[in-house]
């Protein structure tokens, strides 16, 4: 079943030309580390035809963009808390102000949608706000309960950790950069980021916002380049680094590491299940969830690509899930009128491309899309919904990370939880039903860093004062919320004895105390103090 529609409304003539002139990348591009490992080109996910020609720096320069961020980060530790909050503040401001450069670069760089562009700069903006309101009393020294309440006195205390290496893909560069960074800087570190090459133009728009609202230059260096030169460069030169990336270039990551007891938190690949209960608006919860698994193209790490049906609304589901999918609109334009875009890369559409080819040859089928659209533009791929996907296929058990959902008809709620947590990621989940309580219910039991109730993903992906991130092969650590603040900080405790009582040192003076000793412990025991 094909009839995606394609719009060619207003604005899908615009080339990289005249959407952002080429004097407006070489400025964005001079944000970039001073750069001599040669010039790669950059094509327009659109049109395919060239971009701009990107520097890529040397593992030399990453080493010396590393020591000069660790001299700017010795003052910024020195400012204080409501200095670096009202730095990010304003940044927060040009973010929004200068939201349609941001967009543009976005769209030009990714191939997405102006909305799902928009809720990249929307999520960047919204991280950047809580790490500046929320790090000062995040990072506050706190008194702790001593050992012996009264005999002793307890603090704890938060330090930067120095210079925080990130390492930043094409699908959401400005919302990652955000989250990632922000933090790192409203807790008072340096950030070395590696952009990928397909994202840095739009990255380097995010830090120019922040530069023009007062952070140092030298205190945020941005470096291109291949990941086994520049990559582990930089990995080599972090006090704590911050990946988000496939499963396997994380445990490379890590690897690389836990040589040095550094560090990491790691966001990495999904498959993502969202789970139909039998008590749900069809028609309602089919466009929500064609919008799960398609968004961006299904280019984004939480996006759903396991759709799990109850048998009982399967024969009323799956036809108006197939419909709303058909229903898609796909486009270039860089306005609102169009519900998904491109592909980013070709080697994104060959895999797409592979998966479902796969499938389909051996038995699955294609309810919705399932085609290439060249007449769209290069990269395009029609959103595709199969059935009757086996473990013997690629799409079954290995991250598409494109437009590419299957559907599972399960009996009941524990089937459900079963096939949904029956892969080695555990990154996102959803659930959809009539009742919050149910959905609360299958929500405890699933094997995943953030779970969605009645949405796909951005209950969880909006929630910048709540930690995220996953478990089994789909990550290490959490980013956003408190979490994501304090990974970037060494904790400290300071304790002193007051002098009220002289603690033993002798094996007498332990005789003569310990039954009061005793007697303390049991009484926290009974009031019930830790």
């Amino acid at each position: 079943m094909s009839g995606i529609t394609a719009d060619r409304s207003r604005g899908t003539a615009r080339s990289a030309s005249n959407v952002l002139a080429a004097e407006t990348i070489d400025e964005l591009v001079s944000g970039l580390v001073p750069a001599s490992g040669g010039r790669v080109e950059i094509l327009a996910p659109f049109t395919g035809e060239t971009l701009h020609l990107l520097p890529h720096n040397t593992a030399a320069e990453v080493e010396r963009a590393a020591a000069t961020a660790r001299s700017a980060q010795r003052a910024w530790a020195r400012t204080s808390p409501a200095h670096r909050r009202r730095v990010l503040l304003r940044a927060h401001d040009l973010l929004l102000a200068r939201r349609e450069l941001v967009l543009d670069a976005i769209q030009l760089e990714t191939g997405k949608s102006r909305s799902q562009a928009f809720e990249e700069l929307f999520n960047a903006a919204a991280a950047t706000r809580y790490a500046a309101i929320a790090a000062p009393r995040v990072l506050a020294s706190r008194r702790r309960r001593a050992g012996i309440p009264l005999v002793m006195q307890t603090r704890v205390s938060h330090r930067p950790k120095g210079l925080v290496g990130v390492v930043t893909p094409w699908n959401y560069p400005p919302s990652l950069t955000a989250m990632d960074i922000a933090p790192a800087l409203a807790a008072g570190n340096a950030v070395l980021q590696k952009a990928d090459d397909q994202g840095a133009l739009s990255i380097l728009a995010t830090r120019g916002a922040f530069i023009d609202a007062g952070l140092p230059a030298e205190l945020w260096a941005v470096v291109t380049g291949p990941g086994p030169e520049v990559g582990s460069a930089l990995v080599a030169a972090s006090d704590v680094v911050a990946f988000t990336g496939s499963t396997a270039t994380g445990i490379t990551v890590a690897t690389q590491a836990a040589a040095t007891l550094t560090p990491v938190s790691l966001e990495l690949g999904g498959k993502n299940p969202v789970i139909v209960l039998d008590d749900v608006d069809v028609e309602r919860v089919a466009v929500s969830v064609a919008h799960a698994c398609f968004a961006a193209a299904g280019q984004l790490c939480v996006s759903a690509e396991r759709v799990l049906v109850h048998r009982g609304i399967a024969d009323r589901f799956i036809p108006a899930l197939a419909e709303a999918v058909a229903s898609v609109r796909l486009g270039s334009a860089f306005d609102y009128s169009v519900d998904v875009g491109s592909l980013t890369s070709a080697a994104q559409l060959e895999r797409v491309r592979a998966h479902v080819d796969d499938a389909v040859a051996r038995g699955a089928a294609v309810l919705a899309g399932g085609r290439p659209r060249p007449d769209l533009g290069p990269y395009f791929y029609e959103p595709t919904l199969l059935t009757g996907v086996t473990d013997q296929m690629a799409c079954a058990r290995d991250e598409t990370f494109g437009p590419v959902a299957s559907i599972v008809i399960v009996d009941d709620d524990d089937a459900a939880i079963a096939t949904a947590n029956d892969t080695r990621f555990g990154l996102n989940a959803s659930v959809f039903s009539g009742s919050v309580r149910r959905a609360r219910r299958l929500a405890e039991r699933l094997q995943a860093g953030t779970i969605n109730i009645n949405e796909g993903y951005r209950a969880t992906f909006s929630a910048v004062a709540a930690p995220s991130g996953g478990v089994k092969l789909s990550g290490l650590g959490r980013r956003n919320g408190p979490d994501g603040i304090l990974r970037y900080t060494d904790t400290v405790q300071i304790a002193r004895a007051t002098g009220i009582i002289r603690l033993p040192r002798t094996g007498a003076e332990h005789a003569r105390l310990a039954g009061v000793m005793l007697l303390g412990l049991r009484a926290l025991r009974t009031i019930r103090r830790g």
